[in-house]
């Protein structure tokens, strides 16, 4: 089966355009703040450095997006196409599927939530993988409800290595493709 890997996505607010360098400006300016990386992966580099967004390009996503096991999308409102205000990635593994950061100024508009509806709808569909699992801090409360909204059960608790700090409480969250189905009330098949 040949499958998408540049692939753009939309939702009733939002453009997800594959990622590309020409993105790494934009991503350097809107990723470097507290708030966003504070419950990312302890592997963010913090300060982040002035080839962060470049180098974060050049050698963690072309070369899963070449390998075929990664999609990484930028996000942006449909009004604004040229503005990025977040990025969202799948991930083919067995620990993690996806991951996402939205710039403080769009964060609690929904568009989180918008465009991990496209990219589970993706994941599920078109990829036709059996299940999505995400990790985050336990103390990100609004990654909490995201997985909530989603039908995303809480499947294990353990530790792990954050920007914020060594071996805090992380959730497992995890969704197959037929709950996903009955979430959405509509007829996957996997």
């Amino acid at each position: 089966m040949t499958l998408p890997y540049a692939y753009s996505l939309s939702t009733a607010r939002l453009l997800l355009r594959p990622l590309e360098r020409a993105d790494a400006a934009q991503i350097q300016q809107r990723f470097p703040h507290w708030e966003v990386v504070k419950y990312l992966n302890h592997k963010v580099p913090w300060p982040y450095p002035d080839n962060g967004a470049r180098d974060f390009i050049e050698q963690t996503i072309e070369p899963e997006v070449n390998a075929h096991s990664m999609w990484a999308w930028s996000m942006r409102e449909k009004h604004a196409p040229d503005t990025l205000i977040g990025v969202i990635t799948l991930t083919l593994s067995a620990t993690e599927n996806r991951g996402l950061w939205v710039a403080p100024q769009w964060q609690g508009k929904g568009y989180a939530t918008e465009a991990c509806d496209a990219v589970t709808e993706f994941w599920f569909t078109t990829l036709k993988q059996p299940r999505l699992i995400t990790r985050k801090c336990s103390a990100n409360l609004a990654s909490r409800k995201l997985s909530q909204h989603h039908g995303m059960r809480l499947v294990e608790q353990t530790l792990a290595d954050y920007v914020s700090g060594p071996q805090q409480p992380t959730d497992i969250w995890a969704i197959s493709c037929e709950e996903w189905q009955a979430w959405r009330g509509n007829s996957v098949t996997p």
